[in-house]
Formats: structure tokens, sequence, C-alpha cells
């Protein structure tokens, strides 16, 4: 079986990309490779922090690597907190500290007002420096308060339509059947394929 490097430290993040992958390739990760020190998502957009820590991980490894930046955009904050959402509270926020602010902010924003999007792009690098990229979005509302203890992140508070439910109420089968990652690494897998083939 293929090996794939994810370059996150990420749990939730490498769940959902390991049960995407399941019996597709055997996944490793920053715990893989401890000397190799995190890297800093200091880019403005998702393409260009995924190409910089799929290209780095690959580059350190000598491996096959996939640099997945993913967030949230929230239409009344002005496409806020994208990507700072991991950090959108502070350098060290916790994901309750990030879901307080987001709360705060759209306090006096009526429901309909509500419209929010997770993107992600990933990139997948070869050692040779190839790069590619692949993304996928997922629309819904940011809800008042959060419904379901699943997932990570804006989870709890991302209303999907469609499903009728937060993300953070889906088990994760569900939410990778129609989440921004989900919809990605479909659209990443034939890339990935054509590498092994």
């Amino acid at each position: 079986m293929n090996t794939l490097v994810v370059a996150t430290g990420n749990a939730g993040k490498l769940k959902e990309i390991r049960n995407l992958l399941e019996g597709e390739a055997i996944l490793q990760s920053f715990s893989d490779y401890p000397l190799i020190p995190e890297i800093v998502e200091d880019s403005e957009t998702f393409e260009a922090n995924a190409i910089k820590k799929a290209v780095t991980m690959s580059r350190a490894t000598g491996m096959i690597s996939l640099g997945d930046d993913s967030g949230l955009q929230v239409d009344a904050l002005g496409g806020a907190p994208g990507v700072y959402s991991a950090r959108f509270a502070g350098e060290n926020a916790t994901d309750q500290d990030n879901n307080t602010k987001l709360l705060g902010l759209l306090e006096s924003v009526p429901q309909e007002k509500r419209t929010a999007r997770f993107r992600c792009v990933m990139a997948i690098a070869t050692p040779d420096g190839t790069v590619q990229t692949a993304e996928g979005e997922c629309e819904g509302f940011i809800l008042t308060e959060p419904r379901g203890t699943g997932g990570f992140g804006y989870d709890p508070l991302f209303y999907h339509p469609e499903s009728e439910a937060t993300f953070g109420q889906l088990e994760l089968h569900q939410k990778n059947l129609i989440s921004h990652r989900g919809r990605a690494l479909q659209a990443a897998a034939p890339l990935i394929n054509a590498i092994y083939s």
C-alpha cells in the first residue's frame, strides 16, 4: 500500500483524512517525524498555506505529501475568520475561545444573514517539486448556540441545511460525504492516484 505524509499536527483533520482514505493509503504525519518543526501558516490564502505545508513536508521526508489548509468564511464578517480560523481569538486559542469570539461578533446579526461556508484547499507535493491543488466548499449558516459535540473547531455552530444538522451533530462518515475537506479530497484523489500509478 502507498504511503502519504499528511502535513498536519491537527488530530481532528488527520482523523477525517484517515477516514476518507481508509484502505487507500498508509498515512503518516508530524508525529511520525518528530524532528521536523511545525510549519508556520503565515500566508494570506488557503492555497498558499496548503502548498507551503505540502512542499516543506515532502522536501523534509522525501515522500509524497499532502498539505491541507481550511477554515470558516462568514459573509457578515467579510469572509473572516478565513485563514485565521484556528487562531481567531489569539495564537493559543481553544475551539471554545474561537467559537465564543465568533458568537460575540455575530450577536446582532439576524439568522438569515449569518451565511457562511467552510473552505478547504489541499496541495499534493512530490519530492521532485511538482505541486497540484484541489479544493472543496460547503455552504451553511452560523447558529446562535452550539449543537452537538462531534467534530472540532466551529463544527457545533455550523448548520448544514441539507443535512438539517450542524457538523457537530453528524457522524464522521456523514460529515465526510458533504464537508469541504471531503469534497477537496474527492477532487484530490485522482491526482494522488495518478502520482502513484
